[in-house]
């Protein structure tokens, strides 16, 4: 067993334990995975035609969104949404309306013909994660369901593990 001494030795001279070499393995891990699938949608939105940007745009866009929300979720200013949202209103695929409580703001909606895009594209990307997560249902359940207490933060390991 170590003691606090080996363990204050260890952060002085830099000297990782295995749990540091775990957590780094998997977040390099956790990178790579993303990056993967990042690839796989864009692979999938350039057979639609789509930008990545605009192909973003399209599968979060469940409902009325104002432009500072799409910003949000591209990680990204608002004025660079307007290009993106110029583009997929160029191709029939959204328009713009005013909010209903504030007129100057404006709030992204899906036309009927980007909802079928936005089909297409949702299926194209899950048939490319269902190739890259082939594993057995319990071992995908198992994984998609420690993602998701990673997801939640560290209270919710706590509470699972001791509650």
């Amino acid at each position: 067993m170590r003691s606090n001494a080996d363990a204050d030795a260890d952060a002085e001279t830099g000297a990782g334990t295995d749990a540091d070499a775990v957590v780094a393995e998997l977040s390099g891990l956790v990178f790579e995975v993303t990056g993967r699938l990042r690839a796989q949608f864009n692979a999938a939105a350039a057979e639609l035609g789509l930008p990545p940007a605009q192909a973003l745009v399209l599968t979060n866009l469940s409902g009325p969104a104002p432009m500072r929300q799409l910003a949000d979720w591209l990680s990204c200013e608002p004025s660079n949404v307007t290009g993106i949202v110029d583009g997929l209103e160029r191709r029939g695929m959204v328009t713009r309306r005013p909010a209903p409580g504030d007129r100057r703001v404006k709030h992204v909606v899906l036309t009927e013909a980007g909802e079928r895009k936005r089909r297409e594209l949702r299926s194209s990307a899950h048939a490319l994660a269902r190739t890259f997560f082939e594993l057995p249902g319990s071992d995908q359940r198992h994984l998609r369901d420690l993602l998701a207490r990673v997801l939640a933060g560290p209270s919710a390991s706590t509470d699972a593990e001791f509650g």
